[in-house]
């Protein structure tokens, strides 16, 4: 028998198998398809439909598209914006791929018809088929509520057994490739076979996921949201299996495959077979993997590779931090011995400074020298010994302590580790923090280091620690004795211009933006913000001075203006007034009143003792919030100076006719230390033998009753304060002299400094010859005095 072929366009559909008798629309985009229904308006409105094997491919070839499929007719055509067709279509009957033609404008084909065959088909067959269908339906429908029941009982009222066939199969599966086979099959008998067993395939599927769901229903609680969820995956990953699993497989391979003590891993294991008889849901779960989690990102056996070029090292120093020579020399030296020595255990560095002087940024640069991960740990507000060592895991919320931690993140055994604001550290009820801290840092015992989340020793015997302190005297006394102490003071003016100009400056005029756009800053300019704007021991002040100025430039430079320089005369213009006037009263002798030098956190500063001499009965008053100590160098003066009454030209029943009130100005400021002595002795002597104090000189020194000068602390940070504020002269304890070797160059050129041992030498050196003028004025003013206070004593 001759097949009649027919030459029709052809249009490939992607995702959609159309039956004969089955009218819908849908869009088309492609060119090639909008030529073929066009093609196909103009000869009967006749195309042939066949679905893409692969829906992903946009111009198909013939053996990417099914040769069994549906000829239609074209009943609508709607164009709808960017180049879209939305066509209506009518299945009128199968038919087979004869010829393809993919050359032209459009896909043209020949397809003959294909005719359903009935052969082996009996009444009785259709019937007890139909049952079949109706009863897997029945059970279907109630297995998937989002089926339309109405749609098949319209179907099932259709008397052509392969029609009814066709609309169930188009309507009810999902698979397209459910819906090619029962296109493609011939035979009615056969297709229903095929239809009853895909058939059976979709309510096994429903039956399986139904029983899913009955079995997270029974055990759901309270029809709680939350633990819905968590059961139907819990029976899910039963039927199925899910990430659970994949994260105990996961843990057991670290364990086997990392470098694991042999007690840590015995704890791995053991805490492992836990997880594993855990419900995933429980609570305990999520502490048990929480805590393998952490254990076996410690770094058990994984280390940086040190660095030991001694002149990288000291490039990197140099290029990083201007000026701290004495510093950087210390660092190189360690250094040089670690390399040498190759361990260094029991050396832990402390570097002891004010703000803002490069501390932390200096461990930073020896980390990046030495090729070491670096890690840092602010000790400053913590009171709780389990911040150190850790929480233990039965608690809620418990983690690993600050070491433990900071060695996890830096992911070796031999990171640096910076303990910062070592000094800042408390204690209350917790415990002790710094006691925690002995162990870390005893070499003794820190290579069995226990957490007590982890419960398994770690070694920190590899670990170079590095700790810093604003003040030494508050670092708590067993953890000083463990560290080697490398003081850094502040920066003189001519190192913060260094810095200024080297490194604060080009820096923040890169992040404000003013890179390219002729912003110049000339050194007069740099110094007078330093001098007028700053008063620190480091440049964290300056730092924020200079964003100041540059933030006032870049309004500027928004508003129009080009090639800003910035120099000593307008700085005030541009920052505002000054906000500190340096006391430059270096030529000016005064009677009553001395400098002396004073050490504070942020460095040195001048220190002015006023002495008042009154008519009186011998009462000593002492005002500027002063503490017991310098209290008691009052006492110890005056009664030195009455020793020495006759060679000073004072009377000596002074004590018994004069008042004498000792003040120290900044009143709010509270103050204490011996290291006034011998300015309060030069003050009270000054004012009572009316000879002036040179005002060029400043001193420090504790005074005993016979006269001797003490050696006090901070003279480096004392010297530069007085090179700072113009003081030219300076008397400092004969046995301080060997502290003055550690001060910059340009301190030492630039100050006269003197050592003296006794008072003797230091009224020698500070007290002039007696003023006729000035011992008028005095009196003056003394006679002036007394007369007020009689006056307000009678009321008048």
């Amino acid at each position: 028998m001759t097949r009649q072929l027919m030459t029709m366009p052809l249009i490939p559909v992607r995702g959609i198998v159309i039956f004969p008798y089955m009218v819908l629309h849908f869009d088309v985009a492609r060119e090639k398809s909008i030529a073929a229904l066009e093609a196909a308006m103009q000869n009967g409105q006749m195309a042939f439909l066949a679905t893409q094997r692969d829906a992903n491919e946009n111009e198909p070839g013939a053996e990417g598209i099914y040769t069994v499929g549906t000829v239609a007719r074209i009943r609508q055509m709607l164009r709808l914006p960017q180049n879209y067709v939305r066509v209506l279509v009518e299945g009128l009957y199968r038919a087979e791929l004869a010829s393809l033609d993919t050359d032209g404008a459009y896909y043209s084909c020949q397809v003959h018809q294909i005719r359903s065959l009935r052969r082996g088909l009996t009444a009785t067959d259709t019937e007890a088929a139909r049952r079949v269908i109706d009863r897997l339906f029945t059970e279907y429908l109630q297995l998937n509520p989002r089926a339309n029941g109405d749609v098949y009982r319209t179907i099932a009222a259709e008397a052509d057994f392969g029609k009814h066939l066709d609309f169930l199969a188009s309507n009810f599966f999902v698979r397209t490739a459910d819906k090619q086979a029962i296109l493609e099959e011939k035979n009615v008998a056969e297709r229903a076979r095929k239809f009853i067993v895909i058939l059976e395939s979709e309510v096994e599927v429903l039956r399986t996921e139904n029983h899913i769901t009955s079995q997270v229903q029974e055990n759901l609680a309270q029809s709680r949201k939350e633990a819905y969820l968590r059961e139907q995956l819990q029976v899910i990953s039963r039927e199925l299996g899910d990430d659970f699993e994949e994260d105990i497989a996961a843990f057991e391979q670290k364990i086997y495959t990392k470098a694991l003590p042999e007690e840590v891993r015995k704890k791995a294991e053991k805490e492992l077979l836990k997880l594993r008889r855990q419900n995933p849901s429980s609570p305990e779960t999520a502490v048990t993997y929480t805590y393998l989690e952490t254990l076996l990102e410690m770094p058990y056996g994984i280390r940086s590779i040190e660095s030991s070029n001694l002149k990288k090292a000291a490039r990197i120093l140099e290029r990083d931090h201007y000026g701290l020579e004495k510093v950087k020399e210390r660092l190189l030296e360690y250094l040089a011995v670690r390399k040498l020595a190759g361990d260094m255990k029991g050396q832990i560095l402390c570097l002891v400074g004010p703000p803002g002087v490069g501390k932390t940024s200096i461990v930073k640069s020896v980390a990046e020298a030495l090729g070491r991960e670096y890690v840092r740990i602010s000790l400053g507000g913590v009171h709780d010994e389990a911040d150190i060592r850790g929480h233990r895991k039965t608690y809620i919320g418990s983690m690993p302590g600050r070491i433990a931690d900071a060695i996890r993140r830096a992911g070796t055994e031999n990171p640096l580790l910076l303990l910062d604001e070592i000094d800042k550290m408390g204690t209350d009820h917790r415990g002790d923090p710094a006691a925690a801290l002995l162990e870390v840092l005893d070499p003794a015992q820190n290579h069995t280091f226990r957490d007590h989340y982890l419960e398994v020793p770690f070694s920190l015997e590899n670990v170079m620690f590095i700790t810093t302190a604003n003040v030494a005297d508050r670092i708590p006394r067993p953890l000083y004795d463990r560290m080697e102490i490398i003081d850094i003071a502040g920066y003189t003016e001519e190192e913060k211009l260094e810095i200024g100009m080297r490194h604060l400056l080009p820096k923040t005029i890169e992040s404000h933006g003013l890179a390219g756009k002729k912003v110049t800053v000339r050194r007069d300019g740099l110094r007078s913000i330093i001098s007028h704007y700053t008063r620190e021991a480091g440049v964290r002040q300056l730092e924020r001075e200079l964003a100041h100025l540059c933030r006032r430039i870049a309004a500027r430079v928004e508003a129009g203006a080009e090639g800003i320089t910035v120099t000593a005369r307008n700085v005030e213009e541009l920052l505002g007034k000054y906000k500190f006037i340096r006391d430059m009263e270096t030529g000016k002798d005064e009677i009553g009143t001395a400098s002396g030098l004073a050490w504070t956190a942020v460095g040195g500063e001048t220190l002015r003792i006023e002495v008042a001499v009154m008519d009186g009965d011998g009462k000593i008053q002492r005002t500027g919030s002063l503490g017991d100590v310098m209290k008691e160098s009052v006492s110890a003066a005056i009664s030195f100076i009455r020793t020495r009454a006759h060679t000073l030209g004072i009377a000596p029943d002074f004590y018994k006719t004069k008042d004498i009130h000792v003040h120290v100005p900044e009143g709010a400021v509270p103050k204490d230390g011996p290291s006034a002595g011998i300015t309060m002795a030069t003050a009270i002597a000054s004012a009572l033998s009316q000879r002036p104090v040179a005002g060029h000189i400043a001193m420090t020194g504790e005074v005993t009753l016979r006269g001797k000068v003490l050696p006090v602390g901070g003279i480096k940070e004392k010297l530069t304060a007085a090179h700072r504020l113009g003081k030219r002269t300076v008397l400092i304890p004969a046995e301080n002299m060997r502290d003055t070797e550690e001060l910059p160059a340009t301190v030492r050129e630039a100050l006269e400094i003197i050592p003296v041992s006794h008072m003797d030498e230091v009224f020698a050196h500070a007290l002039l010859s007696q003023d006729p003028v000035a011992v008028q004025d005095m009196a003056f003013m003394t006679a002036k005095a007394s007369t007020e206070t009689l006056h307000a004593n009678r009321g008048e």
